[in-house]
């Protein structure tokens, strides 16, 4: 399975800064150290062209040439850095790259079925500004690029479905697809967390503070139900699942009480119906702020693992098929 890194692109945050940075390193280190399965890349960066599917080019300008003003630098939580832009950029072409794994193939021999982001999962970001710690919509430019692409390989549309489990609402995503019946969103999240103003998703599931792993895979199972329902007619050729951490009991920034192997049980059911629709999927690691940094990252890393069983699937159905 391809997973995509660009965590050597480190942003030079004061002290104190509450960001973890250092997860993406550890999350890198624990796959190339303990999970054979898994082939990591460092992701290629964004261009311009790519990050205008889902940006207004002012805003791509503003942050390439460092002209975004300190209320708009406030607003992302990262102050500017030529790092920063690098940084985005990869994030989005991680998810790109995965993406398109997912999709085509990485050996040119049919989908793969499953890839991975071990970053991304920006879903703050919106067409014209960053926020929350997103700088560029990752899902949305890679969602439009490989539409694009099947497209041009195919002659045919491909539609999407974003599954965000992040605990914050994807508010950036759902702006920007809000008129485009060709992506359906989807954000489980907490009603009384960030962002407090929120955008329309296409199904919006909002859980109370507090909510542990019995009540949340209800509303999970009961919103994939619907969801899939909803886009009966025509399924997705593709979805993009955001597999934050942050829904955590130890997450300093979550507010609800999933277990490790709740969190585990989520990832499990979303992959397992995807794989038994044939869905292909590109997994982003999303948010993930541990009072404990390993717990965040072990956290994470059984989400890899996860998507390594179901990739594994991937490759036996094809097998068979041939």
């Amino acid at each position: 399975m391809l997973a995509f890194h660009s965590d050597t692109f480190v942003l030079p945050l004061p002290s104190g800064h509450p960001f973890p940075m250092t997860k993406y390193r550890l999350l890198r280190e624990a796959a190339e150290a303990s999970m054979p399965g898994i082939r990591v890349a460092e992701a290629p960066p964004a261009s311009d062209g790519e990050l205008a599917l889902a940006h207004e080019p002012a805003w791509i300008e503003a942050v390439a040439q460092g002209t975004t003003t300190a209320a708009q630098q406030r607003e992302i939580g990262f102050p500017w850095s030529e790092r920063m832009v690098e940084r985005a950029r990869r994030s989005v072409g991680a998810s790109i790259a995965a993406a398109r794994a997912a999709l085509f193939g990485g050996a040119g021999d049919g989908p793969d079925g499953v890839a991975a982001n071990l970053a991304g999962g920006t879903h703050h970001a919106y067409a014209h500004k960053g926020s929350g710690y997103c700088v560029f919509n990752d899902v949305a430019v890679a969602a439009r690029l490989m539409q694009a692409e099947w497209h041009r390989a195919r002659r045919a549309l491909l539609r999407v479905m974003v599954i965000d489990l992040d605990v914050h609402q994807g508010n950036g995503t759902a702006s920007i697809f809000r008129d485009d019946d060709t992506v359906f969103t989807l954000s489980l999240h907490g009603a009384k967390n960030f962002p407090f103003r929120k955008e329309a998703s296409d199904l919006d599931v909002e859980l109370p503070d507090g909510c542990t792993d019995e009540p949340y895979l209800a509303a999970l199972d009961t919103a994939l139900a619907k969801a899939f329902e909803q886009q009966a007619v025509a399924l997705p050729g593709l979805a993009f699942y955001l597999a934050g951490a942050d829904p955590h009991e130890n997450d300093r920034l979550g507010r609800l009480k999933l277990s490790t192997d709740g969190l585990a049980e989520r990832d499990r059911r979303v992959l397992a119906e995807l794989r038994r629709r044939g869905i292909p999927v590109a997994l982003s690691m999303a948010g993930g702020y541990g009072r404990e940094l390993h717990t965040t990252v072990a956290v994470q890393r059984r989400t890899l693992e996860l998507a390594l069983e179901s990739w594994q699937g991937w490759q036996q159905a094809r097998q068979v098929a041939a």
